[in-house]
């Protein structure tokens, strides 16, 4: 079951384009600026003159479309682009969005950000009835949910698909009529809707991906809700009313670019106030603040107002090379780290450090981080995390689905810092965490999923219930120690 469920995991970056004539190309500038959402392989349907075609593959997207050619073959007024996330088990063309569907009568495209946490079940008793898989990917139960739909209308059909997953999810699905989109009733995987000056429609996963194609925001696609668009123009409607905000906080903390823009946060300024109150919670006896390029540099900037330590550029990252987190492997992950950071010995070199990161996973680029200031000379590295320790599974779109890879969950805060090699350690409370984000103070852990952190899960978990309980009961750890 472990093992089914982590190919079936993915957190990923969609862009779809409606009523413009250089949909496709405005399509790939936008992934460009979502690359950093996966760097696994990626995908582009466009609605041609003879209908939906595809061009896809493993890889960046620089690699998958290398060619002028292989975007000229697929232009058309419409278009939906997916680049996807590296997931353990799971690195298979067939896997590579968006997924491209022929019926008898017409032609779908289906893209996914998320995790569907009762797929498996739904999947399971798809099979029992006929259906026939073609990927391991969790999207395809979607599409066959909604062909076997008895409503009236296509969009009847979506609607009551939509109503029987379960889990995180931000959906685009392109037909030769319309494209539309969905977000699950917590809202996890952003969704934004933007106008293009000539009158065309963008959706897409971060408001940095409008600006960059000169798209205007409109609005962020609210929970439960499906929005069409077709040749009539924009329609929204609540395919559930049993929604609550519930924004994946790793949103802010990682995955989502500075200049982006959630539910009215701006992420930069969030990650900065996360930093201010890192630096109230966790102060540092140090010369310098460094930050961890590229995430962790706002949180430092707040770091560095609030405790009055001078900020200084300790660490470089070399723009080449693909996000750590979301290598697949752990080998990988190791290699990546070496390759793509190096200290700055003028900077470092007998100085104490306050070494500012977004976020302790599996303690890998950690280690490699303080194994390279030291190495530079730096007389003390004092590690302050902008976030909780991570001690939870999160089954909602992110690659940690095991209790077993989470340094935090198996370790106290005494053993991480020994292990680390630091001289303090200390991490941001989860209160902290949801006041500097404060997405919606009204709503529950201010409207964010912060489960990772205190395992308080926002909906049931359906499929990974009895394995989430099988690793917390195995597992000895200190959940109530968050400093040295």
């Amino acid at each position: 079951m472990p093992h089914e469920i982590k190919e079936l995991n993915e957190e990923c970056g969609l862009f779809g384009v409606w009523g413009d004539p250089n949909a496709v190309p405005i399509t790939h500038l936008g992934l460009h600026t979502l690359q950093h959402r996966g760097q696994e392989g990626a995908g582009i349907v466009g609605l041609t003159r003879t209908g939906l075609r595809r061009h896809y593959g493993l890889g960046l997207l620089s690699e998958v479309f290398a060619k002028p050619a292989d975007l000229a073959e697929i232009a058309g007024n419409a278009a939906l682009g997916h680049v996807r996330y590296a997931t353990a088990g799971g690195r298979l063309l067939e896997n590579i969005q968006p997924l491209l569907f022929r019926f008898s009568t017409e032609a779908m495209a289906l893209a996914h950000n998320g995790n569907l946490t009762n797929a498996l079940t739904l999947r399971r008793q798809l099979e029992d009835t006929g259906a026939i898989f073609h990927t391991t990917s969790d999207t395809e139960v979607l599409m066959h949910l909604l062909r076997r739909s008895p409503q009236p209308g296509f969009i009847g059909q979506l609607k009551e698909a939509l109503n029987q997953v379960h889990g995180g999810f931000a959906f685009l699905l392109l037909t030769e009529t319309g494209l539309y989109a969905a977000v699950d009733p917590n809202g996890f995987r952003p969704l934004v809707l933007g106008r293009l000056p000539d009158g065309g429609v963008v959706i897409c996963s971060e408001t940095a991906a409008l600006d960059a194609v000169g798209a205007k925001f409109v609005r962020d696609i609210e929970p439960g809700e499906l929005v069409s668009v077709t040749a009539a123009g924009v329609h929204t409607e609540q395919y559930t009313t049993h929604t609550q905000l519930s924004v994946c906080a790793m949103e802010f903390i990682y995955f989502a670019r500075p200049d982006s823009q959630i539910h009215g946060v701006n992420v930069h300024q969030a990650r900065v106030a996360m930093g201010r109150r890192l630096a109230q919670e966790q102060p540092a006896d140090a010369d310098i603040v460094v930050g961890v390029p590229n995430s962790s540099l706002s949180a430092a900037m707040g770091y560095a107002r609030e405790s009055g330590i001078p900020y200084d550029l300790g660490l470089v990252k070399s723009q080449y090379v693909a996000r750590t987190f979301i290598q697949p492997t752990q080998a990988l992950r190791e290699l990546a780290v070496k390759r793509k950071l190096s200290a700055v010995r003028a900077v470092v070199e007998g100085k104490s450090i306050a070494l500012i990161d977004d976020s302790i996973v599996r303690g890998t680029t950690s280690m490699q981080l303080v194994k390279l200031l030291r190495a530079a000379g730096a007389k003390a590295v004092h590690l302050r995390i902008a976030s909780p320790p991570l001690r939870f599974p999160c089954f909602y779109g992110i690659d940690i689905q095991s209790t077993h890879e989470l340094m935090a969950a198996n370790h106290s805060v005494a053993e991480m810092r020994a292990m680390l090699g630091v001289d303090s350690l200390g991490f941001l409370s989860t209160q902290a965490l949801e006041e500097s984000i404060d997405l919606d103070p009204s709503a529950p852990h201010h409207g964010l999923c912060t489960a990772y952190f205190t395992g308080d899960y926002p909906t049931p978990l359906y499929d990974y219930a009895a394995t989430l309980h099988k690793e917390l009961a195995q597992l000895t750890m200190n959940v109530s120690e968050v400093s040295a």
